[in-house]
């Protein structure tokens, strides 16, 4: 048997050799950093692992609040109480600064430390507006003007219609386009692809000499329905009304025109924009025990178009990111960090109020932990998209394995949202819901977007979700990687 002197002896002769080898071989130090850094990694990925498991009965506690308790169905029926006593919300409108005073008195009222932050909005007005087909044969034309538009005269306008299905057509058929209105009949791709002629068509058409445009709905289905949407006009390229229409009127002008039909349309609208207006992001909170200047923000925006009654687009976003600090709230619970839910206002118009947040606040960027935006509607929760580093991301697949019990524990790439892109931007972790969204384009930015479209099921697996994801992450011993 060995002596303990011996065997010392000979451990420092091993790192002695180890020494020599490591320094004549730089490829044999590699070797061994390599190994303790994997040995490190694996053991930061087991500790993680072991801390996020520590939370599977808080966030099965949240769980069945959400869905089988007390809570059940709460955040629908704060949506349609909000919904149907206020209506649509339009930037700029009466109904959105009800809204705002709403929601704030129902937050306050619930326990959660409230205020309000100004922004300055845009304030466009639809005022009155109609279309009607004179020729080939007298058709109402059901419209809805886009956001930003300019109005027609007075008297409106009267021209021949052009129908073209894409840019590339309207540039090939340009010298057709003279003094004429524009009607896009383009088919529907994606959302992604097919709005920018929503977006940009008026101004391209514009380009070409045409007075006016109506576009397509940008949908994939309807029931004779315009959808409207903002649009963006072009700087030095002239300003001409435009409006969306349905993808029934736009298929049939296309059919006439395809038979060698010549068609007349009559278009008036009022549309105008004012001076911005004044407004405010909602802001509540549940403050963090332990570093309350580090937040975890969730989202939703609380303005809409000025059809339906904006329920889905963003009711329901707005609601269970209220409903997910009621949860917590409800149950005793306070994490390390604050949770912060901030109700946008202005999005609909490009992120308007959430661009002035992120302005006002990134002077404390490093002091974000993760900010989470639901905005493609509160159907069946599918997974959480997550947008960060790869350390980060290892500690959300973790995260979402809580929420087993509601069969959701797929983590996704990209989170995505229109008012927490300017903190993607800057490098914080992001996160958005993903639902089965299959109709959600069905009745975005139409009259069909009211409550109807809303199960309070799947409102309550969507809140307990999102209150799960915000509490843990809020409260485990450090803040995500960037």
């Amino acid at each position: 048997m060995m002596s303990s002197c011996k065997r010392r002896l000979c451990f420092l002769s091993f790192l002695s050799l180890l020494s020599s080898l490591c320094d004549c071989h730089p490829h044999v130090s590699r070797m061994v950093g390599a190994r303790a850094a994997s040995n490190q990694t694996a053991r930061k990925v087991s500790h993680i692992a072991e801390e996020v498991a520590g939370y599977t009965d808080v966030a099965k506690q949240i769980i069945d609040l959400a869905v089988y308790g007390a809570a059940q169905n709460r955040s629908y029926r704060r949506l349609a109480d909000f919904t149907d006593t206020v209506g649509n919300r339009v930037s700029g409108s009466q109904n959105l600064e009800m809204a705002i005073k709403y929601m704030y008195k129902a937050m306050t009222q619930d326990g959660l430390d409230v205020h309000l932050e100004p922004v300055k909005i845009p304030h466009w007005v639809r005022g009155k507006e109609s279309a009607e087909m004179i020729s080939p044969r007298v058709k109402k034309l059901a419209i809805l003007g886009l956001g930003s538009s300019v109005g027609t005269p007075p008297e409106g306008i009267e021209s021949e219609v052009l129908v073209v299905q894409s840019f590339e057509e309207l540039k090939k058929r340009s010298s057709e386009a003279v003094g004429k209105i524009v009607v896009f009949n383009q088919p529907f791709v994606s959302y992604g692809l097919t709005v920018a002629y929503r977006a940009f068509g008026a101004s391209e058409a514009a380009k070409v000499g045409a007075v006016a445009t109506l576009i397509r709905s940008i949908t994939p289905f309807s029931i004779n329905s315009p959808h409207t949407g903002w649009q963006d006009y072009q700087d030095g390229v002239k300003q001409i009304p435009t409006a969306c229409i349905t993808v029934e009127d736009a298929e049939l002008m296309w059919r006439m025109a395809q038979r060698g039909q010549k068609i007349v349309v009559r278009l008036t609208m009022e549309a105008k924009t004012l001076p911005d207006a004044d407004s405010f992001n909602t802001v509540a909170e549940i403050k963090g025990w332990q570093h309350p200047e580090q937040v975890v923000l969730l989202s939703g925006h609380l303005d809409s178009w000025d059809v339906g009654q904006g329920a889905m687009d963003d009711g329901g976003g707005a609601m269970i990111s209220w409903e997910a600090l009621s949860l917590i709230k409800d149950l005793g619970l306070r994490p390390r960090r604050t949770l912060r839910t901030v109700l946008w206002t202005g999005e609909e118009q490009g992120g308007v109020g959430a661009q002035q947040y992120f302005n006002l606040h990134k002077v404390n960027l490093s002091n974000f932990d993760l900010v989470m935006e639901s905005d493609l509607g509160t159907f069946t929760p599918v997974a959480l998209q997550f947008t960060g580093s790869d350390s980060a991301r290892k500690v959300m697949e973790e995260v979402v394995q809580l929420l087993a019990p509601i069969n959701t524990t797929k983590l996704e790439a990209h989170g995505e949202g229109t008012d927490i892109s300017p903190w993607m931007q800057a490098g914080v972790p992001a996160a958005s819901l993903h639902v089965a969204d299959s109709r959600y384009f069905w009745f975005h930015h139409s009259e069909g977007d009211t409550m109807t479209v809303q199960n309070p099921q799947d409102m309550n697996l969507c809140s307990a979700l999102w209150a799960v994801v915000a509490y843990v992450v809020a409260d485990l011993e450090k803040m995500l990687d960037r």
